[in-house]
């Protein structure tokens, strides 16, 4: 079987630096709703992992062909149940001093790959 190796993206976002809510934003992620896990799938995402220190994020998404972050957006938009959890994780969350207005996870740019 000849399959297509996966793309992946690194993304990084911030926390509201209090421990406290800190906290309760990974005690969320310990048990996400299955209605967002089904809609990280769905959209063609095959690995996801999100990486803590202090108040950043770091996001890793290995995904298929099928994924675009157009698609995702527009299916996420869509969503009732994602739309509630994006409403509920923002209280958490900060948006990256270089972000533009209404952007969350930002994309980084790969600097080195051992050959």
């Amino acid at each position: 079987m000849n399959s297509t190796p996966l793309k992946r993206y690194c993304l990084a976002l911030d926390l509201v630096d209090d421990s406290e809510s800190i906290a309760a934003y990974k005690k969320y992620h310990k048990n996400v709703w299955p209605e967002i896990e089904k809609s990280i799938t769905d959209s063609g995402i095959k690995t996801i992992e999100i990486y803590c220190i202090d108040n950043r994020l770091f996001m890793i998404l290995e995904v298929d062909d099928s994924f675009s972050f157009e698609r995702k957006g527009k299916m996420d938009a869509d969503n009732p149940k994602v739309q509630e959890w994006e409403t509920l994780m923002w209280k958490y969350q900060q948006a990256l001093p270089t972000a533009k207005e209404g952007e969350k996870w930002l994309l980084m740019d790969k600097i080195y790959q051992l050959k």
